[in-house]
């Protein structure tokens, strides 16, 4: 037995046979035969941008959207695609990343992909259609409609960890704004939000747990008050960066005391707040409480999907 074969290496890569293979090969002649997808993706990419003859190669907008295609297909994380992306032959072939590249890292993918709007997905999803009758694999004479629930990325809401989650993400902006030069005076209470956190999921007994309560609405309230106070002077004295960070200050003392209001109705006064009245993250405000069946509880959306005979998506809402 030899140690290490002799026989040359290709100098091309080849694509192996197997039906996940072929299936990329079929989208990939779609998106060729229809550059106006890669022509939409582009014009997200570069708005609010200015372009530069200078600085390293980035992704190309060809790129972007295939990579966003597999990352749907396989349902792989952003910590993930770059890894398979430069390690699968069909997949870097499919996104055209040739042998003497060195691939991208999470950041830009992630960042690139996040840029494409939901009305450009829209489209892509119109002219997919239009493909598909052009085809003759849809008619269009059937359709089935089908809801499902699409989750938010968000960790269970909890009345304690969302007053702990204004505590945190506020003291963090104004810290922020300190080492812009702005004189804030605040106190961050991070570690004691934290340790009334634990308090109020380890507790015993229900006064334990009100007591626990109180102390985090108090410092969540006392944080509010200092984003509050912190607002003009970050507009009027730290530049286009203090703009930036007062508006985020802004948006989050909203939702912060949206959190503290409902938490003082239900753990407090005892009443059943309205769901269309609850807000279950600061970060996803937009998220929906859906209970599907009566039994499971979803944080997230309700999609309809309008599906063809053929199982090709036709509408989606």
């Amino acid at each position: 037995m030899r140690e290490k074969s002799k026989k040359q290496l290709p100098l091309m890569r080849l694509t192996p046979d197997h039906p996940q293979a072929r299936e990329l090969e079929a989208i990939s002649r779609i998106l060729d035969a229809e550059p106006t997808i890669t022509a939409w993706v582009h014009q997200d990419l570069c708005r609010g941008r200015e372009l530069s003859a200078t600085g390293a190669n980035g992704m190309s907008a060809e790129q972007v959207l295939r990579a966003a295609i597999v990352k749907r297909m396989f349902g792989y994380s952003y910590e993930l695609l770059p890894f398979h992306l430069t390690d699968s032959i069909s997949l870097g072939a499919f996104c055209r990343i040739g042998i003497a590249d060195k691939g991208f890292k999470k950041s830009a993918i992630a960042k690139n992909i996040k840029r494409i709007s939901p009305a450009t997905w829209e489209q892509i999803n119109r002219m997919l259609v239009v493909h598909g009758k052009e085809q003759k694999v849809e008619k269009g004479r059937q359709a089935r409609f089908d809801c499902t629930v699409m989750e938010s990325n968000i960790h269970p809401p909890t009345d304690s960890t969302l007053l702990f989650d204004c505590v945190r993400v506020l003291s963090r902006v104004l810290n922020a704004l300190r080492q812009y030069g702005v004189k804030v005076h605040f106190t961050d209470h991070g570690r004691r939000a934290k340790r009334r956190l634990l308090a109020v999921q380890y507790a015993k007994k229900e006064g334990q747990r009100k007591a626990a309560y109180r102390d985090l609405l108090k410092l969540a309230r006392s944080t509010v008050g200092y984003a509050t106070a912190a607002i003009p002077q970050a507009k009027n004295n730290a530049g286009i960066e203090g703009l930036a960070l007062a508006a985020e200050l802004e948006r989050y003392v909203g939702l912060s005391r949206q959190v503290i209001d409902q938490t003082e109705r239900r753990v407090l006064q005892g009443e059943k707040v309205p769901a269309a009245e609850k807000i279950v993250s600061i970060f996803e405000p937009h998220t929906d409480i859906i209970v599907k069946d009566r039994r499971e509880t979803y944080y997230g959306h309700k999609v309809c999907l309008c599906v063809g005979a053929s199982n090709l998506i036709t509408d989606c809402v």
